[in-house]
């Protein structure tokens, strides 16, 4: 059998460097390993930063509400797919989740990325700027990515080809999971990392450990923040109805005005946290958000309805929270001959850095954004239901920096939240480097 001379050189070649590259990697130790692989991240992360943007703009373009999805699962699945990874689609209805597995054994590491947008309309003069329409609470509304989530799905998607590309040297397994609903489902439905996890995403494989993160718009590009323990609080809705007895305007002897009743409770709410509360433990924060009662000036009304927060960073002083809102309610409508009934509202949990694992991985964020550019933040009244996923498992949650030099930011939620872009590759780099380093040092 005849065979080509340099055929036959460039397949030695490759055979040769096969076998090079696996006896380097055999005789090289675990942590220049880790080292090495995180190199490789960083230079992908460069190369495909333009496509990481190219994906972040075309989701912040194209966006859509909790629950509704679709068409970004769409895109995230095409992607996922073409990488050759196994997709799991319909997820907690929209969810998209796939897992990578490594070439070595051990453990599994989950990765997170929120996918929702909110009913605001964009202001922003950007190319790329978000026309959408939805419906939200039977209303037409513009609909914008005024939280980020756009660039956590583009990170995880840079993140997922970068890690699929050193598939065999990874000593574990990642899976990737593209979560709805963060910002809380539609009215009636289920939704966001609860529904998730009670789906089963964090088995079949088990998963040991998760990292997710959130780009702040008031956060340097080439920040990280982070904060062990507690670093966002629970959130709970409470609902409070207080019925009266209806009366002309201009004789209130002759009813019962649930008005001044609610206002009453207003006040004596806010003595929950200034009077009730050990603050110097932990931050907490009773808002009424919204009161409707009453048609006409003239008019006492039957009853009035009013709603609002509870946030907490600690879990006894949320359970207290909840007694004395129903306690002030019921006590001050009583006293005022009326009738008050409250509903505390399923919500969310702290979200809880593990210690021992936000200790382990803070020099894994500190080797991704470099000497000075990781800090500690006292925790932040928000609420995230990553929280749901550190229920289970032990969790890292960090904070991304998007705010551009000398620049202001314009607050999340708000019609003129505005990221750099150049944020995103430290995103990308860091991330990769939390599996690596989770990995190798988790299987041990």
């Amino acid at each position: 059998m005849l065979i080509r001379r340099d055929l036959y050189n460039a397949v030695n070649q490759k055979l040769l460097l096969a076998i090079f590259l696996g006896l380097f990697w055999a005789f090289t130790p675990d942590n220049a390993q880790a080292q090495n692989l995180k190199t490789l991240i960083d230079t992908r992360a460069a190369e495909l930063e333009d496509k990481v943007i190219e994906w972040r703009r075309h989701i912040h373009e194209n966006p859509e509400l909790s629950n509704r999805e679709y068409e970004t699962a769409k895109y995230i699945t095409a992607h996922l797919e073409e990488l050759g990874l196994k997709v799991e689609t319909g997820v907690a209805h929209t969810g998209v989740v796939a897992v990578l597995e490594g070439g070595k054994p051990g453990p599994v590491v989950g990765l997170r990325a929120d996918m929702d947008a909110l009913p605001v309309t964009e202001r922003t003069d950007v190319p790329f700027k978000s026309t959408a329409i939805g419906e939200y609470q039977g209303n037409q509304v513009g609909v914008m990515h005024a939280c980020g989530h756009d660039t956590h799905v583009a990170i995880l998607m840079g993140v997922a080809q970068i890690l699929t590309e050193l598939q065999d040297e990874l000593e574990g397994s990642v899976k990737f999971i593209f979560q709805p609903a963060e910002e809380g489902a539609p009215a009636g439905e289920e939704g966001g990392a609860e529904l998730m996890v009670k789906e089963g995403v964090l088995k079949n494989p088990d998963v040991d450990a998760i990292f997710g993160l959130h780009i702040s718009d008031a956060t340097p590009v080439g920040m990280i923040t982070y904060r062990e323990g507690g670093i966002m609080a629970s959130s709970n809705a409470f609902q409070i109805t207080v019925h009266g007895k209806q009366a002309h305007g201009s004789a209130p002897w002759s009813g019962v005005d649930p008005i001044v009743t609610a206002a009453q409770i207003i006040n004596n709410l806010q003595t929950i946290i200034s009077r009730n509360m050990e603050l110097t433990n932990e931050a907490a924060v009773v808002t009424v958000g919204q009161i409707h009662g009453g048609v006409r000036s003239n008019i006492i009304p039957e009853e009035v309805f009013m709603e609002g927060t509870i946030r907490a960073l600690d879990n006894d002083m949320r359970d207290y929270i909840f007694e004395r809102i129903e306690s002030i309610a019921t006590k001050t409508a009583e006293a005022m001959g009326a009738r008050a009934e409250v509903t505390i509202s399923h919500g969310y949990p702290i979200t809880y850095n593990d210690p021992e694992l936000t200790r382990q991985m803070v020099a894994t964020l500190e080797g991704a954004a470099g000497v000075g550019k990781v800090v500690t933040i006292p925790a932040i009244t928000g609420a995230e239901d990553f929280s749901f996923f550190q229920q289970q498992i032990p969790g890292l949650y960090f904070f991304l920096g998007g705010l551009p030099e000398g620049g202001t930011p314009a607050g999340h939620h708000t019609p003129d939240f505005y990221i750099d872009e150049s944020g995103l590759e430290l995103g990308v780099r860091t991330l990769g480097h939390l599996v690596v380093d989770y990995l190798e040092s988790a299987g041990k």
